[in-house]
């Protein structure tokens, strides 16, 4: 585990992290004290719902996995990971480089740490690249000069958005920060998102205390959304095999209108395309 005499400059060690807690849940050791008091507390929220935090953790990275495959073998070679978490094992660009060597990343985080792992890990890899960025300003990511440099644009990409925008609890704004990334897709771009799901009445106690443990980190909060409010950040988008689904249930070759067990929460999950009849440029 990090610990407090190797912090690096800028870092509070007692404020939790959502990247290191997540880091947590992954089995990984690149948090202090405080992530993981903050975890135990969500492992514990999500105990009393009879779900797992560390196996949906789990479950969400898979679906990186089988999302970034999906897309590789279509011809995806543009991938920008916003709030891309620290570096653990399959990460997006050894995921595509598998299928296609040669395809090109960027990390997007605002976490100090991330950023001086992933910085460290990519040093040797001339077609990945690791910036700083904020997810509520899609615009400034994509029109910064390194991702433009290292990016064409004007050919098919895909945005991952994966377990992010339910850190961002005004419903409008996060509605705001997935137009924007869906206006910024070129023909033929991908959207790859998952979010906490909230099931309604049953789940209040388990929200609250989730939000209240979500409050002191550096994420300032958690929203609270339904399948209803979280479907519709893929509109005017044609969306991959089965749609919004429970993340471990998402397959690019599962049915549409399968029916799913919801009521105990978890994170959905879809990867949505921009038709290119649509596009107007």
């Amino acid at each position: 585990m990090v610990e407090a005499d190797r912090v690096p400059a800028g870092i509070n060690p007692n404020v939790p992290s959502v990247a290191r807690m997540y880091d947590y849940y992954l089995g990984g050791r690149d948090n202090f004290a405080a992530d993981r008091e903050a975890a135990e507390k969500m492992i514990e929220i999500g105990r009393r719902m009879g779900n797992d935090a560390r196996e949906i953790a789990l479950a969400n990275r898979e679906f990186i996995r089988r999302a970034v495959h999906v897309l590789a073998k279509a011809g995806i070679r543009q991938f920008i990971d916003i709030g891309a978490g620290l570096p653990t094992q399959d990460n997006v660009h050894q995921v595509a480089q598998r299928l296609a060597p040669g395809s090109r990343v960027v990390y997007v985080d605002n976490d100090p740490i991330v950023l001086i792992h992933a910085r460290a890990l990519l040093a040797r890899d001339p077609n990945v690249l690791a910036i700083e960025g904020d997810l509520k300003d899609p615009d400034a990511i994509l029109d910064d000069p390194r991702v433009t440099e290292h990016l064409d644009l004007s050919q098919p990409f895909a945005v991952l958005l994966v377990a992010v925008l339910h850190f961002i609890p005004d419903d409008a704004e996060a509605g705001r920060i997935a137009a924007r990334v869906r206006e910024r897709l070129g023909p033929g771009g991908y959207l790859v998102l998952s979010h906490l799901l909230y099931s309604g009445d049953a789940m209040e106690g388990a929200a609250t205390a989730g939000q209240q443990v979500y409050s002191g980190t550096t994420s300032g909060g958690l929203a609270r959304r339904g399948y209803d409010e979280i479907v519709p950040f893929f509109d005017g988008l044609e969306l991959l095999g089965p749609g919004v689904v429970p993340v471990a249930d998402w397959t690019p070759d599962a049915s549409p209108g399968g029916s799913y067990d919801l009521s105990t929460g978890g994170i959905l999950a879809g990867v949505g395309r921009r038709p290119e009849k649509d596009w107007t440029g």
